[in-house]
């Protein structure tokens, strides 16, 4: 009688594993495979052209994932990540403040009994800028980083910085300039 291979028991091992895995991943291609998948952001700017010595607002819609939250800019407990929108101005520019919208008071599976405040579906944030006079002329590109800390009903992704960038064309003091977007600026924080 012939004993059995020693390696025959861990290879059928891996094959299952690796089976499953596979099983998984098919079950579940829908979901997002990172966390900077969870969101989709799309920035808008209220004037064109942006005149020099003018206020003008620019914003980041943000679409997350469904069955995703992120924590609000003021989450309740000091641990949580809150969410934040950081400039990173050229030459000329300067911040007035950022609109961050209140977040819904939300209970999950993994917190029963003390509710969260989160951002879910959509979301607006938004930057209070002025373009100083020595503002460059002409196209014009305004970084922005945006961190947040993605969670689902049973987990939380690591937290990311997603960088998103405005464009925008700046033109001389006393330019025309037309309002764009009156359906994001004109509305209050969502």
């Amino acid at each position: 009688m012939t004993k059995p291979s020693n390696w025959l028991g861990p290879l059928a091992v891996f094959s299952l594993v690796f089976a499953s895995h596979l099983w998984i991943q098919a079950q579940d291609a829908t979901a997002p495979q990172s966390a900077a998948s969870v969101v989709k952001t799309k920035s808008y700017a209220s004037l064109d052209p942006v005149p020099r010595g003018k206020d003008f607002q620019l914003a980041v819609v943000v679409d997350i994932a469904s069955g995703y939250h992120m924590n609000s800019h003021t989450p309740l407990e000091s641990y949580l990540i809150p969410t934040t929108l950081t400039p990173q101005l050229p030459a000329g520019f300067k911040l007035a403040d950022t609109i961050y919208p209140t977040g819904k008071n939300l209970k999950f599976p993994f917190s029963p009994d003390k509710p969260l405040n989160v951002y879910t579906q959509s979301v607006t944030l938004r930057l209070r800028l002025t373009a100083d006079q020595g503002a460059a002329l002409g196209d014009t590109s305004i970084p922005m980083t945006l961190r947040y800390q993605a969670c689902n009903n049973s987990a939380c992704l690591p937290p990311v910085k997603v960088p998103v960038t405005a464009e925008i064309k700046v033109a001389a003091a006393g330019a025309s300039a037309h309002a764009q977007h009156p359906e994001i600026f004109s509305a209050p924080s969502k």
